[in-house]
């Protein structure tokens, strides 16, 4: 079914009208946004099928591992999808990263706080989920201590 239109009235669409609408003018800059986190310390959550997971992880950690700090590259108890076969393949710098992986009695957030601290590392990643905010706190503390920087990474 059509509705006939009038030939006389024309539309107005919708970016005009839009466009007619008062402009609203700051008189100052807005405030930035309060940071909650330290600079040590980042998160990233990747979400989705495992192989799109990894090829946006990829460029990341290449760009890690080709740090100009003369220091490693440590991975704590990082996923099974990432095997060595996989790291190689995606042209890692094999000679400045560390993969670690609990010992006995040890959690991973404990080893990535010890990796931290120790400061012989540019960057440690986790894979720590969830990741509360007193975990959060100790992972940044550390990186402070050993002036690094802590990434958790989040595949969901």
């Amino acid at each position: 079914m059509q509705f006939p239109q009038s030939l006389g009235r024309t539309q107005l669409p919708l970016l005009d009208a839009f466009l007619a609408q008062p402009a609203v003018l700051f008189d100052e800059a807005p405030a930035p946004l309060p940071v909650d986190e330290p600079d040590t310390f980042s998160e990233l959550t990747l979400r989705g099928a495992a192989g799109n997971r990894l090829h946006l992880l990829a460029p990341i950690l290449r760009e890690l591992s080709d740090n100009q700090d003369a220091r490693w590259l440590t991975l704590i108890a990082p996923p099974d999808s990432l095997t060595l076969n996989w790291l190689r393949k995606i042209g890692l710098n094999r000679e400045r990263i560390l993969i670690l992986q609990p010992r006995r009695g040890q959690t991973p957030l404990d080893l990535a706080c010890e990796a931290l601290r120790l400061g012989r590392s540019h960057t440690v990643v986790s894979w720590l989920q969830p990741l509360h905010a007193p975990a959060r706190r100790l992972l940044a503390a550390a990186a402070s201590e050993g002036n690094a920087q802590s990434l958790n990474i989040s595949l969901t």
